[in-house]
Formats: structure tokens, sequence, C-alpha cells
């Protein structure tokens, strides 16, 4: 019952580590800054000098997944029997992007991906890589809550024709709890793609978005050129995101639901995800 978090400062870090607490895990936390540690939850910097990582069975990296190969001298240390790891299903999404740069990360996922599998299967590490669509919560992270600012802000949100391709949201809870369940779950040494408990088309994904910060829904239909355009201040508006507006980026969970569980909720936004 002694687990080792790698990205533990991360969004999915924030719902992750009390949930582990309360399950009854020892949790050794790691970060590049220093941080008390509290209750059952010890926080060391990320120097790989601590000898406390000798009495790690178990990890869970929420960290990007190509830094993980950078601790593998630590993990071997540590006696490390299963790892959990975060990757994204932009290894999918962004593989064929008019953007080099997320050409770039979707490669960089993948071969991460294989990095991390061959890297365990040598040392017989059982390992399982967990694929989350678009991650949100707690007003922590990059995507649902920057539209959220836009839309306080400006009254009005852009799009791109219908704006009719679909998302599947996922809460940064329902991925923690993915990870915890991955800790233990028989199977191993694969990779599961974890989505939203729902479909729906991006301008209601958006309109959602609207509603719960009591904002009457207003779109404004934009040419591609002014998304373009809008880049060039603001990079949340890149002309490849514009375009994935009418792209479905779903994908089936239906093999983590059968082997952890993985029961994610509808998309709803809290109070504390607008924070």
């Amino acid at each position: 019952m002694r687990v080792g978090i790698l990205g533990a400062t991360s969004l999915v870090g924030s719902c992750l580590l009390p949930m582990l607490e309360e399950a009854g895990w020892q949790v050794t936390a790691f970060s590049r800054g220093r941080v008390a540690s509290s209750g059952s939850i010890e926080w060391l910097q990320l120097d790989g000098s601590n000898e406390k990582v000798r009495e790690l069975p178990y990890w869970i990296s929420l960290a990007p997944i190509w830094t993980v190969p950078g601790h593998f001298g630590m993990l071997e240390k540590s006696g490390i029997r299963r790892l959990v790891v975060l990757s994204s299903t932009s290894r999918y999404t962004k593989s064929d992007s008019a953007d080099p740069k997320e050409r770039e990360t979707a490669k960089k996922l993948a071969e991460a991906e294989e990095r991390v599998a061959s890297w365990a299967e040598s040392l017989g590490v059982e390992w399982v890589i967990l694929r989350p669509t678009l991650i949100y919560g707690l007003g922590l992270d990059r995507n649902i809550t920057r539209i959220a600012n836009f839309i306080r802000r400006f009254r009005f949100f852009p799009l791109l024709g219908r704006a009719s391709g679909l998302r599947q949201p996922v809460h940064a809870r329902d991925v923690a709890s993915a990870c915890i369940a991955a800790l233990h779950a028989s199977a191993c040494n694969r990779a599961y793609d974890i989505s939203g408990g729902e479909k729906l088309a991006y301008r209601e994904m958006v309109a959602r978005i609207f509603e719960a910060q009591g904002i009457k829904p207003r779109f404004v239909r934009v040419p591609l050129s002014a998304f373009k355009m809008a880049s060039l201040m603001n990079s949340a508006f890149s002309p490849s995101m514009a375009e994935r507006m009418n792209r479905d980026l779903v994908f089936d969970h239906a093999d983590a639901e059968r082997d952890l569980d993985f029961r994610p909720r509808y998309f709803a936004l809290s109070p504390d995800d607008l924070r």
C-alpha cells in the first residue's frame, strides 16, 4: 500500500492524492519544488538522491509521459512492481494536424508509450497506460476553463462552421479513479482509452459552459482566417483547434469499464469546476 506519484502537483494529482489517502495508501509525492508533508502524504523533491524511493513498489505518473524515461533509474531503485502512466488520446487526434507542433506532440506521446512499455517488460514490471480525452475540472484545466474565461470576459464564443464534432470531456476525478483502479487491477501490460460519460457536439459542450455560469449562450460564426489572425495574439484559438471543432474526437472506454470498473460522469460543471 505504498505508492509514488510523479506529477503530483498537476490537476489530476490534486484529485488523486486525497483519494489515495482516503483509500489507505501511504503516498510519496514528488515535485520539483519543496512542498510540506501532511497526513499520510510525504513530499520529496525530484532530485533522485533520497533513499526512501527504495520502498515504493507502486507508481503513478501524471507528468507528461515523455518525461518518464528520465526517471527510469529512480524507478528501478525503488523496487517498482507496477507502473500506471497517463498518456493522451492526442496521440491519435493530433497525428495529422496541420500544426507541426501538434504533430510533434502526437509523435512524442506514441514514442514515449513504446519506451515505457518496453522498459517495464524488460524488467518484469507490470504497466498500465491510460489515455484520457479532454480532461476538465476544478478550474485548473487548459481547455474548459479557457473557454469559460473567454465567455465570462466577452459574453460570446466564436465557432467555425456548425461546430458539430463530437466530444467526450472526462472529469479529473474520474481520471484519478481510473489511476487507482489500475494500481490493483488484474489486467496489466496494456493501454486504455478513458473518455467521458457522454458524447456531445462541440457547440453543445460550449453551450453548457455558458449555462453553468448563468450566461445565455451566444455564438458567432467566424471564418478560419479569423482564427489564424487571432492565434497571433492568443494561442488558445489556433487554426488547428478551430478545424477540430467539426471533427469527432470520441473514444470507446468499454475496455476500461470492464477491467477498471470505469464509470465516468456526464459532462456537467459544478461551481468548483468554474472557480
